[in-house]
């Protein structure tokens, strides 16, 4: 059994650790309530300027003709992974970099895959075993949408000069804080073939718009509108997803030091009764000794 003065020091030093997890959950729920804020926020304008292009683009008779449009056999591939620059968030990062390496693994094992990071962690692994196209990982300290747009141009350009053949978006999607879905969703080229909902049509029937100026030009704007805007509201997830798995896990943490603290002090309060048992004895003994 370890003397008295290992378990004290022992319990300070837990008592001192569960009090940086406590600090850390409490930043990270202030945190989360404005990165949940800017979510909530963001997806309604995301998920309707979408619907907008589709709309539009199921109302044309001709064929889309955009350069962000074009497939083409694919051959060269970028992953933008979407990570954090800090650590102790449970398995945030670590499903990022298991997808990764899955998809590099698996499903284009055959392709030239490049990598755009985005966050120190993810950057800092895969940087050993792949390709880096660009570490993009300075945006945390200040996201914005201008920043994120920045970012956007580059990847549309290198696939309008095809440079890459296709471009995925692999990040943490926001549920809730406990709760973070790892997302592997196509970027480029974009897709704006809407699925017939039939039902729906046969309820509200087909509406003939008026358009101004043509749907070929709204079109043409959008499409790189909704681009931008879909690689802001990932990194606006995976930002939310951070602090609510950091929240989520320091949580954990500073339970599991108060479990620790409890049994340390109960093996300290048996240790101590063990050393006064031991000194009686060692008194009642001495006072045999001498009356003998």
């Amino acid at each position: 059994m370890a003397n008295l003065k290992e378990i004290r020091s022992r319990i300070t030093s837990v008592s001192s650790t569960k009090q940086i997890t406590n600090a850390m959950k409490m930043v990270s729920a202030a945190k989360l309530k404005r990165a949940q804020e800017a979510i909530t926020q963001m997806r309604p304008y995301a998920n309707k300027l979408r619907e907008l292009m589709d709309n539009v683009s199921r109302s044309m008779t001709e064929d889309v003709n955009s350069e962000y449009t074009e497939k083409r056999e694919v051959k060269n591939v970028l992953l933008i992974a979407i990570t954090s620059n800090r650590g102790l968030a449970g398995a945030f990062n670590t499903n990022i970099i298991k997808e990764v390496n899955h998809l590099t693994q698996e499903e284009y094992k055959d392709k030239n895959v490049s990598i755009l990071t985005i966050g120190k962690k993810v950057n800092d692994i895969v940087k050993k075993s792949h390709h880096i196209y660009a570490n993009e990982s300075d945006i945390w300290e200040d996201l914005s949408f201008k920043l994120s747009s920045n970012i956007a141009q580059r990847v549309m350009d290198a696939f309008v000069n095809k440079e890459f053949d296709e471009v995925r978006l692999v990040y943490n999607f926001f549920k809730n804080a406990a709760n973070q879905i790892v997302m592997n969703e196509a970027f480029l080229p974009i897709s704006i073939e809407t699925p017939a909902q039939v039902e729906e049509e046969t309820k509200m029937g087909e509406v003939d718009y008026i358009f101004e100026p043509t749907k070929e030009e709204i079109l043409l704007e959008l499409i790189p509108k909704t681009l931008k805007t879909q690689l802001f509201k990932a990194l606006l997830d995976s930002n939310a997803s951070e602090h609510g798995a950091r929240m989520t896990s320091m949580h954990k943490a500073t339970d599991n030091a108060n479990d620790l603290i409890r049994d340390l002090t109960l093996q300290y309060n048996k240790a101590r009764q063990a050393s006064i048992t031991n000194e009686i004895l060692e008194i009642v003994g001495g006072a045999d000794a001498l009356d003998g």
